[in-house]
């Protein structure tokens, strides 16, 4: 095995990201992409995919190129134009956005299925990456059937978040549940529905984690959250008790014309979390909503602008209405609102009794 040994207990998350989330089979081709702080995730994925029976090319970032990683190198594109699935697995550092996008760019015009483990570690590996992914793939589903004809989202927690969002039905509501498929990669763990909204407005606490490089740098913001003021769908105020924080934040969303924008409004539907951890590959797939501001991921959501940023923020214990109907309170989900996720639900939890 190339990236080496790994903790047993990462073999059930790794299987399940090869077998349930990537559907891999036998014989097919895989570039496996890691760098050295993800080796024994990227080693239990090895594993995994040894054992279907796949074939794989693992890249070793730091032996292919310095960090932060500005470009991909040559050896990472070759591998992802010759294979049927790809995977990352990488801790982000400040400045290497412009090349994880390139990543994706060869991966959306290929159409490969692709895993993007963006922060991904050993706890992530035991939590959000063992749920179970056809119960996160059918609330996720009827959360797209339900926001294609929504008007409103309405978003407020006792810390203080209070926005409103209103939404273009030209603009696609795309479902990352962990069943990967050519047409939509996903980030691993997975539990998402997002698209780019046609407004916000309102006050967004950011007291749980932020994006790109953000949050490795500042960690956890509960004790020091982003006061967020959003008019219009941009952003036009930034306040922090950290003023290294909010001056970082305001310049990263100023540094392009769109960078100011929400990009992205997404829900996190999976059902396995219910706190955060302080990394946002697994936070932002917490129950309840989130923003970005940057880009929208056009080439998914069908959005006419792009930016060179892209930064997600996180409100912890979300209260979230569809239109007029509470869909969300204090962060879970009230699944009699939604009638084929709690009648599944149900039938798992018999086939559960039955088993034991």
């Amino acid at each position: 095995m190339f990236f080496g040994a790994f903790p047993d207990e990462l073999r059930q998350g790794a299987a399940n990201a090869v077998r349930t989330c990537l559907g891999i089979r036998a014989g097919e081709h895989v570039a496996l992409i890691a760098d050295e702080a993800s080796r024994a995730v990227a080693a239990a994925i090895e594993e995994a995919l040894a054992d279907q029976g796949a074939i794989t090319s693992a890249l070793l970032i730091e032996s292919l190129t310095a960090r932060p990683m500005t470009t991909p190198p040559p050896a990472i594109l070759e591998a992802l134009g010759a294979a049927d699935a790809g995977i990352l697995c990488v801790q982000p550092q400040e400045g290497e956005l412009s090349a994880r996008m390139a990543i994706v760019a060869v991966v959306e015009r290929r159409r490969i299925r692709y895993a993007h483990m963006v922060g991904v570690t050993p706890q992530i590996m035991q939590e959000g990456m063992r749920a179970d992914y056809r119960q996160v793939d059918r609330l996720s589903q009827e959360l797209c059937e339900r926001m294609q004809h929504a008007t409103s989202l309405t978003v407020k927690t006792a810390a203080g978040t209070d926005f409103r969002a209103t939404f273009d039905r030209s603009l696609a509501w795309v479902k990352t549940s962990g069943i990967i498929n050519p047409r939509y990669w996903s980030n691993l763990p997975a539990g998402e529905v997002f698209t780019t909204p046609g407004s916000v407005d309102g006050t967004f606490i950011c007291d749980g984690t932020a994006g790109d490089y953000f949050n490795a740098k500042y960690g956890e913001l509960k004790d020091h959250p982003l006061v967020l003021e959003v008019r219009g769908g941009r952003l036009v105020d930034a306040q922090c008790m950290r003023k290294d924080l909010q001056k970082d934040f305001w310049d990263y969303c100023h540094t392009d014309a769109n960078s100011e924008r929400v990009g992205e409004l997404a829900f996190g539907t999976n059902l396995g979390l219910r706190e955060m951890i302080g990394i946002l590959l697994q936070d932002e797939k917490v129950p309840g909503v989130h923003i970005a501001f940057g880009d929208p991921y056009g080439s998914q959501t069908h959005a006419d602008w792009k930016s060179t940023t892209h930064v997600d923020v996180l409100t912890r214990h979300c209260d979230v209405w569809i239109d007029d109907e509470q869909v969300i309170a204090d962060g879970q989900y009230l699944l009699e609102r939604f009638a084929s996720s709690e009648r599944a639900t149900k039938i798992d939890a018999r086939d559960a009794r039955l088993r034991s």
